[in-house]
């Protein structure tokens, strides 16, 4: 091919050399692959910021679980092909929206740059899924197949980094979360929340190749020569979602076949909401214990069962049992009333100059028994890392006068029954319920039926509460066992080993539920692999980075 320049005849490069930034620019990173270009930046930012809003919806207390998958798909396609770099902002912009609106009661009560704050830190694991989508998108254009699968591993690793750092981490908004009112739910009982997680993104993975389309080069057949085959592999890549849902619904729901007890979850409300809602520490006991001696009047005069074991909330005992006479004598007395044991939710002083947030097993006759100490205290909410640090910042920090200690042993407590023997009951207190650590090594311990002390006074009427219930929802499939939440303020819930809630108390009332559930002694799939799938997961994903960097050079070196 010939081109005229200044009045002569010049070689012109192939048409190749056009489409092929890799040889213009050298063996650089910033270099896209060769082919078609990504979208352009105005169009992907557009996209990541609707699908960090598109994705709030999927949660509760909207429970639009097909958002999800949606919403993952618009991010997917917005980093295809861009620059390492631009896929962070992209990432960043999708995830300060999504945590900036999902996470605003963190700031109710404390204001909103703390939300803000806490919302910046998780969107920066966005920026890294981002930044990996994009530059594995070679992998994705040698092999298309690979799109779910790219896109699941990347969502997870981001997953499991953002749940352990820093401080312990914050697993707020997995994706799994979203998904209890719909089918991939069931999937948890086969790999636990990594696996729903894994699944929900790569559905929206497969969205996207559906979506995504191969426009045609100068000089190849027309967009009407194109548009057929485009058309069916759009179908395929649609037809291969709904094969993912369909399987996820068939797969079986768990279910408890052990002994049938009968249980008991008091909520007792508080005086008031916020920060302030301790100031009358009393009154929130004595809310459980009079809610506790009206069931026992009601169990005596036959309009309710007798409970083999009663859950009383978080918090329920601001007041230190072991330290304070009263305390103690008010707990003995509706234990005594109630003829059965309570899992009392109390504050402790000590050790030293730190507080505990326990569970205490208390029995009529003999008093706390057993106990477990929370493991995992939540960083600048039950204590403060770096406080000297944090002052400059805000000295709101210092409305946690004194730091909770982590406790160190595994939450499987024994609660003696007069009928049905002694029950082991796993204690996870409020925010644990979010780690799937502790909840694994709760039931590998022994644990019969999962029990959820929470308070949740100080986020007010928002969607923390029914986002809680969603995580305790999950983890009943996860581990084919019973679950039941107590709240000092709602919501409060018994859930069905197959995520089914079964009974509620609603937001800042008194509740009382008591239901007759069977005890699981069988442990599932996802319980006896624990971590495996998520470390999986994560293999996957740096399988792709790994595999697009020998692509990039296979290409350079073609090239």
């Amino acid at each position: 091919m010939l081109r005229e320049k200044d009045g002569g005849a010049v070689a012109a490069p192939p048409p190749e050399a056009e489409d092929a930034p890799e040889v213009r620019q050298g063996r650089r990173w910033k270099s896209r692959p060769p082919g078609e270009p990504p979208l352009p930046g105005w169009i992907a930012a557009l996209l990541a910021v609707a699908s960090g809003a598109l994705l709030v919806p999927a949660f509760p207390p909207y429970d639009q679980w097909w958002l999800a998958p949606i919403s993952v798909a618009l991010l997917a396609a917005a980093a295809h092909r861009q620059r390492a770099r631009r896929g962070a902002w992209l990432g960043l912009l999708h995830g300060a929206v999504f945590f900036g609106i999902l996470l605003q009661w963190v700031g109710i009560y404390v204001g909103a740059p703390f939300a803000y704050l806490l919302a910046g830190v998780e969107a920066v694991y966005l920026a890294g899924f981002g930044a990996l989508l994009a530059a594995s998108s070679r992998v994705i254009d040698r092999w298309r197949w690979t799109w779910p699968l790219v896109v699941g591993a990347a969502w997870v690793t981001q997953e499991a980094v953002r749940s352990r750092w820093p401080f312990g981490g914050f697993p707020w908004g997995r994706l799994a979360f979203a998904e209890t009112d719909g089918p991939l739910l069931k999937l948890a009982v086969l790999g636990g929340a990594p696996l729903v997680t894994f699944a929900t993104a790569a559905v929206g993975g497969l969205l996207a190749a559906a979506a995504w389309r191969r426009w045609p080069r100068a000089g190849a057949a027309g967009p009407a020569a194109a548009a057929g085959p485009v058309a069916v592999r759009s179908v395929a890549w649609l037809a291969a979602a709904g094969l993912v849902l369909l399987a996820a619904w068939f797969v079986p729901s768990p279910t408890a076949s052990g002994r049938t007890i009968t249980v008991a979850v008091i909520q007792g409300n508080v005086p008031r909401l916020g920060l302030e809602f301790n100031a009358q520490r009393r009154a929130v006991l004595d809310n459980h214990v009079s809610r506790t001696f009206a069931l026992a009047q009601d169990v005596a005069a036959g309009r309710r069962p007798q409970p083999d074991i009663v859950i009383w909330p978080e918090n329920a005992s601001d007041i230190d049992p072991l330290l304070n006479d009263d305390a103690y004598s008010e707990i003995s007395e509706a234990v005594a009333a109630i003829k059965a044991p309570i899992l009392v939710g109390a504050v402790l002083q000590g050790p030293g100059d730190y507080l505990t947030n326990a569970g205490l097993v208390w029995e009529a006759g003999k008093g706390p028994t057993d106990r477990y100490a929370k493991r995992h205290p939540v960083p600048f909410g039950e204590y403060v890392p770096l406080r000297s640090i944090a002052r400059k910042v805000t000295t709101k920090v210092d409305l946690i006068r004194r730091d909770f200690k982590a406790g160190t042993e595994i939450g499987t407590v024994g609660m003696p029954t007069t009928d049905a023997g002694t029950v082991r009951v796993g204690d996870v207190i409020c925010f644990e319920v979010a780690y799937d650590g502790l909840v694994t090594d709760t039931v590998n311990a022994g644990a019969q039926i999962l029990a959820v002390q929470t308070n949740n006074a100080t986020f007010g009427k928002s969607g923390e509460s029914p986002q809680q219930v969603a995580m305790a929802r999950l983890r009943a499939v996860e581990h084919g066992m019973w679950a039941v939440v107590a709240s000092t303020s709602g919501i409060s819930a018994t859930i069905g080993p197959d995520g089914t809630i079964h009974d509620h108390a609603g937001m800042f009332e008194a509740g009382t539920l008591i239901r007759s559930l069977a005890l699981s002694d069988d442990r599932t799939l996802a319980t006896a692999l624990g971590r495996w799938p998520e470390a999986v997961f994560c293999a996957l994903s740096g399988a792709a980075l790994a595999a697009a960097g020998i692509v990039r050079r296979r290409t350079t070196r073609e090239g």
